[in-house]
């Protein structure tokens, strides 16, 4: 099998922007690598994602939300994920499934356990090899969000600030309940900084000791 990346963070967090980076670097190390995201990742999968982050979709239940994920999340792991980690390359995905359980588990005060099964059903119990965390302030990430040249401004992120507060807060009590797999970095940082720090995490998982290789752009 291959190594399976995932990076996630509240919004606004800079986890594109890292992930874009990223790819080169890897290889340049050798790796055969595919970068995707969540939701999309396929064409099923894309067609969700609009559904899911249409500003019109108010009226959409936690639990509707949730099981739409889930079903793209279904599609991409059979559909792209996995055949890619078989083959033994590197997949880096912008948020997985602890996006599901950070924005729909303990944004919404949804029981945990309940989420985690249906994640477990629809990944085919498939987990990251490491999680990056980007963590910043909710208030500098959604400033960030509002002032940038990136996607709309979705359903998603007009949540209220409250609900913020309750995703980075979910991010932080998952990472620090299974250090070995998450790893947590200063998103408020220079977008070099961050790069670098990932690429130390990252190092000792690809079987390298040093940045000896495909330095900063």
């Amino acid at each position: 099998m291959g190594l399976f990346i995932t990076l996630e963070g509240p919004e606004g967090c800079g986890k594109s922007t890292q992930m874009r980076l990223l790819v080169p670097f890897l290889q340049q190390l050798g790796h055969d690598v595919v970068a995707t995201r969540e939701p999309g990742g396929t064409r099923i999968g894309d067609r969700v994602r609009a559904i899911l982050l249409d500003p019109a979709h108010t009226e959409m239940l936690a639990s509707t939300e949730f099981l739409l994920f889930s079903a793209a999340r279904a599609q991409h792991v059979g559909q792209v994920i996995r055949p890619h980690l078989e083959r033994g390359g590197v997949v880096l995905c912008d948020r997985f499934a602890d996006s599901s359980l950070a924005y729909q588990g303990y944004g919404y005060g949804r029981e945990l356990e309940a989420l985690r099964a249906i994640s477990r059903y629809a990944t085919d119990g498939l987990l990251p090899d490491v999680t990056l965390l980007l963590d910043l302030p909710v208030e500098v990430g959604l400033q960030r969000k509002q002032g940038g040249s990136g996607d709309a401004w979705n359903r998603m992120e007009q949540k209220l600030l409250d609900y913020h507060d309750r995703v980075r807060a979910g991010y932080l009590s998952m990472a620090a309940a299974e250090p070995q797999r998450w790893v947590v970095l200063d998103g408020s940082q220079s977008r070099d900084q961050v790069q670098s720090a990932i690429r130390e995490a990252l190092l000792p998982r690809l079987g390298q000791s040093s940045l000896t290789k495909g330095g900063m752009e």
